[in-house]
């Protein structure tokens, strides 16, 4: 009886020693888990921002590499190389007019400078004359205008002009000579209307023509002393005529037909008073590209 008291207590005893024991292992086993699971969610979580900034820093890459296709593209397209051609040529094209700007400025000084220069021999000629009328009147011999030479043909076509048309060309260079240009242009047209047949033509002509440029009336300008030239090409004036039709080519960007005026005026004229001015034109345009 006692043996077997004492082995149902050993039974008791390890029956219960299992049961704590498996009690301790559920105990342990669920706090492991959560640890893991704990472990999991951490890592999870490091792992969802290690993959947005990945994603962030793609976007940004693809942004980039986007804008640089565009710009491959555009450049691909020639609408890059297009726009600097059109800017480098507005370039050169406003280089090209301020030096026919400033080309037509230094022919209109010497313009200026050969008119006043001309002014003074035709002035000093007609005191001349009447100094030599003066003693001829004195010694008591008839003298004729221009009988000491003059300055050449200009002159004594003058004294072979009337009064009247004499009086009127004057005040037409008179109003050019002063830079009234609108007045003077008038002054001309009305001499070549009144006095279609004078032998100061030629002078008016070239006058208005010059008046024309003045007042920027370029077309104009051209197509007058284009008219002087076909009408009077051994006209003492015409290489002068010629180079103002090649600066109003240049004033209307007509290059090419500028050029050949200008090649032409100085083969025609090699000696003239202008073919320096023309020969330094002639060089700024050939170094225009």
């Amino acid at each position: 009886m006692q043996v077997s008291n004492l082995r149902l207590s050993a039974t008791l005893i390890a029956l219960g020693l299992a049961v704590t024991t498996a009690s301790h292992a559920a105990l342990f086993d669920d706090t492991e888990a959560r640890k893991r699971i704990l472990e999991l969610e951490n890592k999870q979580t490091s792992d969802h921002d290690a993959q947005q900034k990945a994603i962030t820093d793609l976007t940004r890459t693809q942004q980039s590499l986007d804008k640089r296709v565009q710009s491959l593209e555009a450049l691909i397209n020639g609408k890059g190389l297009l726009d600097m051609q059109n800017q480098l040529e507005q370039i050169r094209q406003d280089v090209a007019q301020l030096k026919g700007d400033l080309e037509v400025v230094t022919h209109q000084l010497e313009d200026m400078r050969t008119k006043q220069n001309a002014a003074y021999t035709d002035l000093d000629t007609r005191v001349r004359n009447l100094e030599t009328l003066a003693q001829s009147v004195t010694s008591g011999q008839a003298a004729t205008p221009g009988a000491n030479g003059g300055n050449g043909g200009n002159v004594n076509i003058k004294a072979d002009v009337p009064q009247q048309e004499l009086s009127a060309f004057a005040e037409a260079e008179s109003l050019n000579q002063a830079g009234k240009y609108k007045e003077a242009f008038n002054a001309y047209d009305a001499f070549l209307k009144n006095y279609s047949g004078s032998k100061l033509t030629p002078d008016a002509l070239y006058g208005m023509g010059y008046v024309q440029f003045a007042l920027k009336s370029y077309k104009s300008s051209a197509a007058t002393q284009q008219k002087f030239l076909d009408s009077y090409a051994s006209h003492s004036l015409a290489p002068n005529a010629m180079l103002n039709l090649a600066n109003s080519q240049i004033q209307l960007g007509q290059i090419p037909a500028a050029k050949k005026t200008l090649k032409e005026l100085i083969a025609a004229y090699p000696s003239a008073e202008v073919t320096p001015s023309a020969q330094k034109r002639l060089k700024v345009l050939e170094s225009i590209k």
